[in-house]
């Protein structure tokens, strides 16, 4: 589905078996096929989070192949402030005088050991769970799963099947490295190591906290020895150093029967963790939570919603928040705000990423009360009419450089009052920093961004800061300059004073000032924007003229609830998006026809920033795009049938959610995080749009052929 004709793609979904397995759960599982060949179980990862920003993150071989790996990665400050502890947990189960290694690692030349030829089955639902097979009648189950709120990580073994019992030498490599980057052996770490029988203390130095690896019965057996050189294969590829050492503290012997279980629990908590059978518990429960608001029939729907979950960091003090402008929040609160991780494992916090993301992952799980939090805690660091772009992972003032964030949040807090039971009296309490943003927004705020006098488009006169999504640089050159009016900046704004109208008139402070706006902004961009040539908008309207490359960007005139575009307008946009940057997992950024087209997003840095936005594929794109097609087609089965693609793409690289980008050429491989949060939101939150557009056209076809069977008779 390379570059279908929309037509096309309409009759082939239309009456299609795409969505005969649509109510079966969660598929995600592997067998001994997949997992004993290397390539492929090395090459899939899976991913469990703690609502903090912390993750556990590895791959289906066990193999570390990135720098972020590690079973506990911790938040020891705002949720991009991350260190890795306890980065790996090797076993070795032991009968009699034979030993089988279950873990594996690549070394210069060699992998060794070769655990995962054991594996015979992998299960990502409701956690990542490893079937072993060391002796012919033993099998041997590894669960993972962490602590909600917690810097907390559980790993269980479950004896499954034996016809005896087994001893399990487990090694706990740890370190403590901020998660970027590569540990490396040295004299000074840690500053201490206490191991007594069923726990092993370590103390990296400093103000670090004390990692924590407990097993409850397990003798302890002294290390303090290195383990030099494991590579890591994605970091080779990234271009970035990729060589780690890790340390040794010492091994845990565990005696498991046929039928037990022992858990190891690596935390850097204080206090007695959790016990593991209540956590687990938890965990289930809040899966059960995060799942009830999507219908039971709806499986995809239930999986993105599962997906989301790992993206949203909930307030841990929801009842102190409230609106307060000016200065931004002293860095106790910043710990506290609520959040939404842009992706794992390498992003952090992102305002345009988190308002994008905010009406997928919130609104249709019915998560308001975390939706609410994140509206107002960054309505706390408005500034200038701007809320953030960016707060750094260690602390410090926040980043304001992007033109359209703050219309992205415009845009999520009215999709929030138009569904939330306290809409109305949230808008009100927004309402003094929206009409803020607005007034910026017309006189000119950071970066030259201002509204034209003359057709009330907004745009920027700064060069050399990338201020719309497509934010790339190398060398400090945008590899996509976009100063003048962006396209998809001038429909959002439209939108906006569109809402602002609509929230004046529902809070009884006048519309008319936004509808005047608002039409001379629709007129302004009728005008800027439509090609002459009948092939959608121009990207960007510079002071040299509009440019000619065709762009997804021109996607949201159409998309966004209230578009500045005639009928006409609408499908010439929808169709040129089809014919040149359609694919099955997302929308290019460019047509493979154009001479700067990359099809392949690989490399060190350089290359892949200049692939980043000239070719690529962007899968959050998607649900925008089949957003669009059904406001000109009106057909919601060709819509639903683009976004069925995507969750045969939750099996492909991270297991169980969408990733950030994909190779422009086919077959279009994924890159970048293995988990994005845009790209789970726009996809539920359009999926589930259109199935809820379905299924009421079902009931009410359902009621007028009743009314005409009544009729009849």
């Amino acid at each position: 589905m390379d570059k279908p004709a929309t037509r096309r793609v309409r009759k082939r979904e239309r009456g299609s078996a795409a969505n005969k397995d649509e109510a079966a759960f969660f598929r995600w599982s592997f067998g001994a096929d997949a997992l004993q060949d290397y390539a492929v179980s090395s090459n899939r990862e899976w991913l469990v989070t703690n609502g903090l920003g912390g993750y556990a993150l590895s791959t289906l071989a066990g193999v570390s192949t990135r720098r972020y790996d590690g079973l506990l990665v911790a938040v020891v400050g705002p949720p991009g402030m991350r260190r890795v502890g306890l980065s790996r947990l090797e076993a070795e189960a032991i009968r009699g005088d034979q030993g089988v290694p279950l873990a594996t690692n690549q070394y210069p030349g060699a992998l060794h050991p070769t655990g995962y030829c054991f594996l015979e089955r992998f299960d990502a639902y409701p956690a990542p769970t490893f079937a072993y097979r060391p002796f012919p009648d033993s099998l041997l189950v590894q669960r993972v799963w962490m602590g909600r709120g917690r810097n907390t990580t559980y790993i269980s073994y479950t004896l499954a099947e034996a016809d005896s019992a087994i001893r399990l030498r487990l090694t706990p490599l740890v370190c403590w490295k901020d998660y970027h980057a590569e540990m490396r052996a040295r004299d000074d770490f840690p500053a201490s190591v206490e191991g007594l029988a069923g726990k092993v203390c370590v103390h990296p130095g400093g103000k670090a906290p004390t990692l924590r690896v407990l097993a409850a019965g397990a003798e302890w057996e002294p290390g303090g020895y290195w383990y030099y050189s494991f590579e890591h294969q994605k970091e080779r590829e990234r271009g970035f150093p990729w060589t780690e050492d890790l340390y040794c503290a010492g091994h845990l012997l565990i005696t498991l029967e046929p039928g037990a279980t022992a858990t190891v629990i690596a935390t850097i908590e204080p206090g007695q963790p959790q016990e593991a059978t209540a956590s687990w518990d938890e965990h289930l429960r809040h899966l059960d939570e995060v799942q009830s608001a999507i219908p039971a029939d709806d499986a995809f729907g239930r999986e993105l919603a599962v997906a989301g979950d790992a993206f949203i960091v909930p307030p841990r003090h929801a009842a102190g928040l409230a609106v307060r402008r000016g200065a931004p929040s002293p860095p106790a609160e910043q710990e506290t705000r609520a959040t939404i991780v842009a992706g794992y494992p390498w992003f952090a916090e992102w305002g345009r990423d988190t308002m994008i993301s905010l009406p997928g992952l919130c609104l249709p799980t019915r998560r308001f009360a975390e939706a609410r939090a994140i509206l107002l805690a960054a309505a706390r660091f408005a500034s200038d009419g701007m809320i953030p772009n960016r707060f750094p992972e260690n602390g410090g003032e926040p980043e304001y450089n992007s033109i359209d964030a703050t219309l992205w949040y415009l845009r999520a807090v009215d999709a929030y009052c138009h569904v939330a039971p306290d809409g109305l009296d949230t808008a009100r309490e927004l309402w003094p920093v929206l009409v803020e943003v607005v007034d910026w927004y017309m006189r000119g705020t950071r970066y030259g961004i201002r509204a034209d006098p003359r057709d009330g488009l907004l745009g920027s006169t700064e060069p050399t800061t990338q201020l719309t999504w497509m934010d790339a640089s190398v060398d400090g050159t945008p590899v996509t300059p976009r100063v003048g009016k962006p396209v998809e900046v001038n429909a959002l704004w439209y939108g906006a004073l569109v809402a602002m109208a609509g929230m004046a008139g529902s809070l009884g402070e006048g519309p008319r000032r936004y509808e005047s706006l608002a039409a001379r902004v629709r007129d302004g961009f009728r005008g800027a924007f439509v090609r002459a040539d009948g092939d959608g908008l121009h990207d960007v309207v510079g002071v040299d003229g509009p440019s000619t490359e065709v762009r997804p960007n021109q996607v949201f005139a159409v998309s966004l609830p209230h578009s500045p575009l005639t009928a006409e307008q609408q499908k010439a946009v929808v169709d040129v998006i089809a014919r040149d940057l359609l694919t099955p997992v997302g929308l290019r950024t460019l047509p493979p026809s154009s001479p700067a087209y990359c099809g392949r997003y690989l490399g060190p840095p350089p290359e892949r920033d200049r692939a980043y936005h000239q070719g690529t594929v962007w899968p959050w794109l998607l649900g925008p795009f089949a957003e669009a097609h059904y406001r000109v087609y009106g057909d919601v089965e060709a819509a639903l049938g683009l976004l069925r693609p995507l969750r045969d793409q939750m099996a492909v690289a991270g297991i169980g959610s969408l990733p950030e980008v994909c190779d422009g050429d086919a077959p279009h491989a994924p890159g970048g995080c293995i988990a994005q949060a845009w790209s789970v939101a726009e996809t539920l939150r359009v999926w589930r749009f259109l199935r809820g557009l379905g299924q009421g056209r079902a009931r009410n076809g359902a009621r007028e052929a009743t009314h005409a069977s009544s009729a009849a008779a």
